[in-house]
């Protein structure tokens, strides 16, 4: 799991970060909202750590972006806005957790472990991309109603384009989610797969929504432009 922290206190935000990756989490810093959002559009998180009190964006702005761009990314408030108005204000903008400063890294350990697993149960429903639909329990795909067969692997790789879709995935990212910790970096596998999963894409869609932009990666695009 994948965790962008937004805190412009920077010992505060490599404290929580650090913490973090004890618990397993691959965490990345940021320490003003303009560097966040533009960081959200290249990479794919699963839960944003959200300090309010930002230069370059407001917190607040930053999270009706996010809600806007990424409606099913995860959003935990950290803030020393205490209040009970600026807490109903985040929540109803979209954050699903409000956490007060002071607080015990434990707590917001248990609060991370929470809405993960919500964002996990989250992805055992369909999740659809244009006219591409992918079951996680069931293991199916379908492409404008129709079943589309894949390999295990075709799947997995799919399967991490579409829940994250609109952001770049780097060979790497691919190679890290989908096999094995000791696989070899430099094999050709991933450009492989992804090469016959175009062309199941292509047959049942009647266009390639899988884009590569060198040094970035690929992306999956919902519509035929792509």
């Amino acid at each position: 799991m994948r965790i962008l922290v937004v805190e412009d206190e920077r010992l505060l935000c490599d404290g929580i970060a650090e913490d973090l990756r004890l618990e397993k989490y691959t965490v990345d810093c940021c320490y003003d909202g303009a560097a966040a959002c533009e960081r959200l559009f290249v990479e794919p998180y699963d839960l944003v750590v959200l300090d309010l009190n930002l230069p370059g964006m407001d917190g607040l702005e930053l999270l009706r972006h996010i809600r806007t761009e990424q409606p099913e990314l995860r959003v935990l408030i950290l803030s020393a806005r205490s209040q009970l108005s600026d807490k109903v204000a985040g929540l109803d903008l979209g954050a699903d957790d409000y956490l007060t400063k002071p607080f015990a890294l434990e707590e917001l350990e248990a609060r991370v472990r929470t809405l993960l697993r919500r964002e996990f149960r989250q992805r055992e429903s369909l999740v659809q991309v244009g006219a591409l639909t992918l079951n996680t329990v069931t293991r199916e795909v379908s492409g404008r109603g129709k079943p589309l067969p894949l390999t295990p692997r075709e799947f997995a790789i799919l399967e991490h384009l579409m829940l994250h879709r609109g952001c770049w995935i780097s060979q790497e990212e691919l190679m890290e989610h989908i096999w094995e910790a000791d696989a070899n970096p430099f094999s050709n596998a991933v450009r492989m797969h992804i090469s016959s999963l175009r062309k199941k894409l292509r047959k049942r869609l009647g266009h390639d929504p899988i884009q590569t932009k060198v040094g970035r990666g690929y992306r999956l695009a919902g519509e035929e432009t792509a």
